[in-house]
């Protein structure tokens, strides 16, 4: 990608943005005539053409084509400066700078891009779920996430990324908003999930994602099962034989993604009573690299985990 920045860099600095002037030299017609000297000699000229409606028609003309090439030019160098700074937020993304991360994407919070508005709306949450992030600058984190990544779904309902980021959101936001909101959510962050894998079938998060959403529902508390019945007339329900199918699905589309993915394969197991492969994946979990804050969290579950059984 920078390569290909870089070579269209050099096919665009040669011609730079040239005059109305230059754009008139290359068509062939004349500039150094009395017509672009003033309004006297302007005038003059036109009373002595017999065709001056077709001079003044290849005037517009050519002022409407060096429009199109201006606005050409403008759209290029648009795409190109979206494709960098999507660079850079990869890049930092990779490394664990979220700080920087968000710093960098935050100043293009207007953006009409729905990649970079996706990517906003990651970087607000993960800084939001740092430890070093008061509970006031994390709520309103939360907040803006769901905006960023509303406006992401807005300018491309086909982009499966936004539909991921706009269901976790979804749900961030129901943790401030009480039992109910979070359950009256619910159908609208699976039908979330379950379009972002229609759009990508090879997205591991987003299937890992379906695999929580079902878990977080088979374990779901008597008093909130009754809300759920008071708020739908089928409210919604799944199993731990569901959740595990999907966090399988998720390690096959790309072994060892996630620390979280093997904890609750593991955690999965354990509801199923199935001890032998509960213990295979905690100890896949609790020796998973702790690149992130959430990596070492998952260690230190996996490690009470599989010394409690």
């Amino acid at each position: 990608m920078a390569a290909a920045a870089v070579m269209a860099a050099r096919l665009l600095r040669p011609l730079g943005r040239p005059s109305a002037r230059t754009l008139l030299r290359r068509a062939g017609v004349a500039t150094g005539g009395p017509w672009v000297r003033g309004r006297l000699g302007r005038s003059q000229v036109l009373r002595k053409s017999p065709k001056r409606g077709v001079a003044l028609s290849a005037g517009s003309f050519l002022v409407y084509e060096a429009s199109k090439l201006f606005s050409g030019f403008a759209e290029v160098h648009a795409s190109f400066k979206v494709a960098e700074v999507i660079e850079q937020a990869d890049y930092l993304y990779g490394s664990g700078e979220t700080e920087k991360l968000y710093r960098l994407l935050v100043q293009h919070k207007n953006s009409e891009d729905a990649e970079l508005l996706w990517r906003l709306a990651r970087a607000s949450r993960d800084l939001a779920q740092l430890s070093s992030t008061s509970a006031e600058e994390k709520r309103q984190l939360v907040y803006e996430a769901l905006e960023y990544a509303k406006k992401a779904l807005e300018k491309n309902e086909s982009n499966f990324a936004a539909h991921k980021w706009y269901a976790i959101c979804i749900s961030d936001v129901g943790d401030y908003e009480g039992i109910k909101v979070k359950i009256a959510n619910a159908f609208v962050i699976k039908e979330h999930f379950q379009r972002a894998i229609e759009l990508n079938p090879k997205d591991a998060t987003s299937i890992h994602l379906m695999g929580i959403w079902c878990y977080s529902f088979a374990e779901m508390p008597w008093y909130q099962r009754k809300i759920a019945a008071m708020l739908f007339a089928t409210p919604p329900t799944s199993t731990y034989q569901e959740a595990l199918r999907y966090f399988h699905m998720a390690e096959e589309a790309d072994p060892n993604f996630y620390s979280k993915n093997l904890l609750f394969l593991g955690k999965a197991y354990l509801k199923l009573n199935n001890k032998k492969m509960a213990l295979l994946w905690l100890s896949k979990a609790k020796d998973y690299p702790a690149h992130t804050e959430e990596d070492k969290q998952v260690q230190k579950e996996a490690l009470e985990l599989l010394n409690s059984i």
